[in-house]
C-alpha cells in the first residue's frame, strides 16, 4: 500500500508518496494544494497518510533545498521498481548533480555511454516521478538552453528552483558589463 502527504515549501505545497518507508514519487506544487494532492494520488494510487520517520527526513531535506540550503538528497531511499532501466540510470546520474550546478541532456547521455541519447535522457526526465530528489531542473538543453519543464509553471518554476540554489544560468557577466571595448578620446 502506498501513502502520500503534502508539505509546505517556499514554492508552495509539495507532495510525497511512499511505500514501505521508500519514496515512490514527489510532486511540485500545482495551482492549489488540492490540485497537488489530486495529481499525486492519481499518479500513484496512494492514500493520505502520516509520514514515517524516514519520509519526514526526506521532507525536511527537500524543504531545506527549496529554502536555499544544499542538503545531500542522495541518501533518500527511493523505489525505482517498475521504472524503465535506462530511465533509472538517468535518474541515478541526475541525482549526482550537486545543488547549484547544471548539466546538459548531452552530458548525462555521454555519462551513460552515448551522447546521441540526449533526447532519450530528456524524455526520461520529462517522466521523472521524483522531482527535487531527482533534480531534473538542473538539466538543460545544449549550450545551457532552457527547455520545457513538465511541472506546473514550466520553465519559470525551473528558473525559480535554480535561482534558489544559486545556479549560474547562461554565460557569466563580462568583467566590465556592457561597457564599450574602446573609448574615443575627447577632442
Amino acid at each position: 500500500m502506498s501513502y502520500c502527504s503534502l508539505f509546505p515549501t517556499p514554492l508552495g505545497e509539495c507532495g510525497i508518496a511512499w511505500r514501505d518507508e521508500r519514496v515512490v514519487a514527489t510532486h511540485l506544487p500545482e495551482r492549489t494544494a488540492a490540485a497537488t494532492a489530486a495529481r499525486l494520488a492519481a499518479r500513484t494510487g496512494a492514500s493520505a497518510g502520516e509520514p514515517p520517520p524516514p519520509i519526514r527526513r526526506a521532507i525536511a531535506s527537500v524543504t531545506a533545498l527549496l529554502e536555499g540550503a544544499k542538503p545531500d538528497l542522495t541518501d533518500i531511499d527511493c523505489d525505482f521498481s517498475g521504472i524503465d532501466p535506462f530511465a533509472a540510470e538517468v535518474y541515478v546520474a541526475t541525482r549526482a548533480i550537486p545543488a547549484g550546478e547544471t548539466r546538459t541532456y548531452g552530458d548525462i547521455a555521454l555519462q551513460l555511454g552515448d551522447k546521441q541519447h540526449a533526447q532519450r535522457v530528456g524524455r526520461a526526465l520529462g517522466r521523472n516521478p521524483l522531482p527535487m530528489i531527482v533534480p531534473c531542473h538542473r538539466v538543460m538543453g545544449a549550450n545551457g538552453k532552457l527547455t520545457g519543464f513538465s511541472a506546473y509553471g514550466g520553465v519559470a518554476t525551473k528558473l525559480r528552483m535554480l535561482a534558489i540554489e544559486g545556479a549560474q544560468i547562461g554565460d557569466p557577466p563580462a568583467l566590465f558589463g556592457d561597457l564599450p571595448l574602446s573609448v574615443k578620446p575627447r577632442a
